[in-house]
């Protein structure tokens, strides 16, 4: 499936794995179709709440698999690439080019720091393995050699590298990278950005965690910033932004899987060597979701 254009509120999906490390299909389908129904207008499978880091080449490409026949073509599924190697990204590249996907979310895992040369040419290998849309994603606070602004205007120029995903939590920065290549790539922002923000300067939505487990509290403050209604998007912002800062005092991965539970998703604990929420956290989880009405599934209407 192709779109003209991502936009709006796209899920970091987690990984259900098994205790034998199968993907739990069952429960991955179903969250997909319950985002689906409650008004995502993407997917992102294999994102950082999708723990990539700990997955093997076989469960990520079932992930994406997964995702994609569940999806059915309702909404684009931009599924996750991350990779040491400009050879390793783009044979993921290919694969899930091949498994369906209607984009690829690029990440760049780093050892050693990576000249600016080295990290275009690993981003414009992997634009050049597919005729899908690429979106770029720079985390400066947990990347070892994160994309510069010099970088991003040099990748601009490529005809498929058409979205920008920026974590960081630095607005100035990214009103540089806006200014600089706006008319060129589209810029999503994630949970660390106050996403109304992102909105207001030019941004198009979000790729984040939480909307797992608050997909339309989330989809609403999209429409209401879509809408230009900034105090009523402010408000509904300002309740929201206590999830944050509970997922920013514990594990994303293990916060998130902790609240899909609480909604009656059996999609297990984060993978080893990371360890499920404690009682502190999981009470805390809950308290924030009960705040906002969001202990019932995704795909509950209530």
């Amino acid at each position: 499936m192709t779109h003209e254009a991502f936009r709006g509120v796209f899920p970091y999906l987690v990984s259900p794995i098994d205790e034998h490390g199968g993907v739990r299909e069952t429960v991955l389908a179903r969250l997909v179709n319950d985002l689906i129904d409650a008004g995502v207008h993407g997917l992102t499978p294999l994102g950082s709440t999708g723990e990539f880091a700990y997955l093997n080449r076989e469960q990520r490409r079932r992930i994406v698999q997964v995702v994609v026949e569940a999806a059915r073509g309702r909404v684009p599924v931009v599924a996750g690439v991350a990779a040491t190697t400009i050879s390793d990204a783009v044979e993921q590249v290919k694969a899930y080019d091949a498994l369906g996907a209607s984009g690829i979310l690029g990440i760049l895992e780093a050892y050693f720091p990576i000249a600016e040369d080295g990290v275009v040419s690993y981003f414009s290998a992997m634009a050049g393995a597919t005729a899908l849309p690429v979106v770029l994603y720079t985390n400066p606070q947990f990347q070892r050699s994160d994309l510069t602004l010099p970088a991003i205007e040099r990748l601009a120029k490529l005809p498929n590298i058409r979205y920008l995903k920026d974590a960081s939590s630095d607005t100035g920065r990214l009103l540089s990278i806006i200014n600089a290549v706006g008319d060129r790539i589209r810029v999503f922002s994630a949970s660390a950005h106050i996403p109304a923000c992102v909105m207001l300067i030019g941004g198009v939505g979000w790729m984040a965690g939480p909307a797992c487990v608050v997909p339309r509290q989330s989809v609403q403050l999209y429409d209401l910033c879509h809408a230009a209604r900034w105090d009523d998007a402010m408000r509904l912002q300002r309740k929201l932004w206590r999830m944050n800062r509970v997922f920013a005092k514990y594990n994303l991965a293990a916060c998130i899987k902790g609240g899909l539970e609480l909604q009656g998703y059996d999609v297990g604990a984060p993978l080893p060597p990371q360890t499920p929420p404690s009682d502190a956290g999981r009470a805390e989880v809950r308290d924030v979701l009960a705040a906002l009405g969001a202990l019932e599934p995704a795909g509950a209407t209530g």
